[in-house]
């Protein structure tokens, strides 16, 4: 898809554009792709701790979204749905090469270990912006799992709480208990310090982003179009 054409298409609901891909206007996928790409990155990043395998994960999710487009049937917001498939296909992985384990919350007492946040310079009074960037990824990532993609999500991302419980398949309440121990593990004055400098965390753009969209689409040549149409 040409420039001109991806331009015009930005004012597309997410729904519209699924309804034109599903009737052959596949081109029309890379919007999604270039909408969500950032998304599914920080959410994949942040469950499996890897910048290659979340790259991996995107591509597999879009792949699987496609062929299932047939089955959205808009219960929920579009992107709800693509982020619960990124999840799923995150937490598979994760699971098949056994790299983390799983965290009770109902056993975990609150406490993590700030050692490395306290090496830190104060980030409203010496670190430049990319250290700040750094500095705000590091606590993130520290996180247990279940309170890293609560707040990659509902801090990051922006995603309403009801938005994030709807994409992560958990209940209203189970957010807000999550968000509020995440919240108190990286100690609130980080947040109150780094505010909107937050949105310049866990980037993915640039060539990343072309990779991915060039990559989808040359794996969707192997399906045909009906794949993703309703029957």
């Amino acid at each position: 898809m040409d420039t001109f054409e991806r331009v015009k298409s930005e004012s597309l609901t997410d729904e519209e554009v699924v309804n034109r891909v599903r009737a052959g206007e596949t081109a029309l996928y890379e919007v999604i792709m270039r909408r969500y790409n950032q998304r599914l990155y920080r959410v994949a990043r942040a469950i499996l701790h890897n910048d290659a395998e979340a790259e991996d994960v995107m591509q597999d999710a879009y792949v699987r979204a496609y062929t299932h487009l047939g089955q959205f049937a808009a219960r929920s917001p579009f992107s709800s749905w693509l982020t619960r498939i990124a999840v799923n296909e995150a937490l598979a992985r994760r699971r098949s090469t056994k790299q983390h384990q799983e965290v009770d919350v109902s056993e975990f007492d609150g406490e993590i270990s700030m050692q490395d946040l306290y090496k830190s310079p104060d980030p409203e009074q010496n670190a430049s912006s990319a250290q700040v960037r750094e500095f705000l990824e590091q606590a993130v990532l520290d996180l247990p799992e279940q309170y890293r993609t609560v707040i990659m999500l509902r801090d990051i991302e922006e995603l309403s709480t009801a938005e994030t419980a709807d994409a992560l398949d958990l209940t209203v309440e189970n957010v807000k208990i999550r968000l509020h121990r995440g919240h108190g593990m990286i100690r609130d004055w980080l947040f109150e310090r780094i505010g909107a400098k937050a949105k310049e965390a866990f980037p993915f753009m640039g060539i990343r982003c072309d990779r991915v969209v060039q990559t989808v689409f040359s794996r969707l040549a192997d399906y045909p179009a009906s794949d993703s149409q309703v029957h």
